[in-house]
């Protein structure tokens, strides 16, 4: 079915999937980790995908905030609810004073082709590296114990893996049948059968939701431990990656007219300063969760609306059961969705020819990779191509 630019179909079903590998095990754990409300992270990941969609009638990704959640997670005796909630609220108010004033566009023409390509190299071997390490996991499930071994060595988990890779890989250009769909479908089938639901009491209705005001403490600590190490990758990958890769699959024509540098800033920065205020995951876009959905059959903003009611579904309805129901998706499944993102944005090296903007790219994508911090890699990779610039060096 299709209304006005908006397609309600299989792939678009299936494409709106294709990032949960991203997604559920970075929200997941904060939910079990720190406490946050089961409601309140999953109500504004659906209203921020249904917003996303309807504005930019495109598959945008609706991502958590990696450095925020991982140090959050990493670190939970430190990282109060009430940090977070001001992490959100401090990056909202930074995005949308770069949006407004226009600074935003002036940051941009630092991220010049080789900068954004070398990020989302970078960002592509990364989700390659933990796909694969979700593949090979004991656990079949996030939060769950290890499964006994089907075969000498071999897991249940890695066997699902193993047996969902070549399934998505046959099916991955069949609209009768989309990957990503059959994947999540029959992942969480296999789940129920194998116990993810065991012991889970079904009691329905939403969490708790309560209004978040951080203190001065609270603000100062969220400024120094998780905004300053997360706004590098913000910049250079929810905004300006996210408009490159849009750019790359729809062209720069009507289809992509609205994703601009301003306007991904705006809806960032207007969201988490919501999501901050009522305790939810700081969040944003992404080039990989777009590679992810592209990849997977998304092409309008359908499937965003599509994927948001179901999060809004699980989050207000199923609130207290949520995460169970969730995690009901085998970590092999989960992985086979993060190793396909990954290749899809990595191959976007490829329109880079020059042998100098190659060796950016490239210096860029192996220090991200080998150090995970973008941020570190981008002002690297900024003054290596500088320094080749004024000192003419022939690479």
């Amino acid at each position: 079915m299709q209304i006005g630019m908006y397609k309600f179909d299989r792939m678009e079903l299936s494409g709106s999937l294709g990032d949960l590998g991203t997604l559920l095990p970075f929200s997941v754990a904060l939910m079990v980790i720190t406490g946050l409300s089961v409601t309140s992270v999953l109500l504004m990941i659906g209203i921020f995908y249904i917003l996303s969609g309807a504005y930019y009638k495109l598959p945008i990704p609706v991502q958590p905030l990696k450095v925020v959640s991982a140090i959050a997670i990493a670190y939970p005796e430190k990282v109060s609810l009430t940090m977070i909630g001001a992490s959100g609220i401090i990056i909202g108010l930074i995005l949308l004073l770069l949006a407004v004033s226009g600074i935003i566009d002036q940051l941009a023409k630092f991220f010049t082709k080789p900068i954004v390509r070398g990020i989302q190299l970078g960002l592509g071997f990364i989700l390659i590296t933990r796909g694969i390490q979700f593949i090979v996991k004991p656990q079949l499930f996030l939060h769950h114990s290890n499964m006994a071994p089907v075969f000498p060595g071999i897991s249940l988990n890695l066997a699902i893996g193993i047996m969902g890779f070549f399934i998505a890989l046959l099916l991955l250009s069949n609209k009768r049948f989309p990957s990503a769909l059959v994947l999540v479908t029959g992942g969480m089938v296999l789940g129920v059968i194998f116990g993810s639901l065991n012991d889970v009491g079904f009691s329905f209705g939403p969490t708790p939701v309560a209004l978040t005001i951080p203190g001065s403490q609270d603000l100062i600590n969220a400024l120094i431990i998780l905004v300053i190490p997360q706004i590098p990758l913000t910049l250079g990958n929810a905004v300006m990656g996210t408009a490159d890769a849009c750019y790359t699959y729809f062209g720069k024509g009507k289809p992509a007219q609205k994703v601009t540098y301003r306007a991904l800033a705006m809806s960032m920065g207007a969201i988490n300063v919501l999501a901050g205020l009522i305790g939810a995951m700081p969040m944003c876009h992404g080039a990989g969760g777009l590679a992810a959905h592209y990849r997977f059959g998304a092409r309008t903003g359908g499937s965003n609306i599509m994927i948001g009611i179901i999060f809004l579904t699980v989050g207000v309805v199923f609130g207290k059961i949520g995460i169970s129901l969730l995690s009901s998706i085998p970590n092999s499944i989960l992985g086979i969705l993060l190793l396909f993102a990954g290749i899809e944005l990595a191959v976007l090296i490829k329109d880079v020819s020059d042998k100098k903007d190659l060796f950016i790219s490239i210096l860029i994508a192996g220090i991200g990779f080998a150090t995970t911090h973008m941020g570190v890699a981008f002002v690297i990779g900024i003054l290596a191509m500088y320094l080749i610039r004024w000192k003419k060096i022939d690479i």
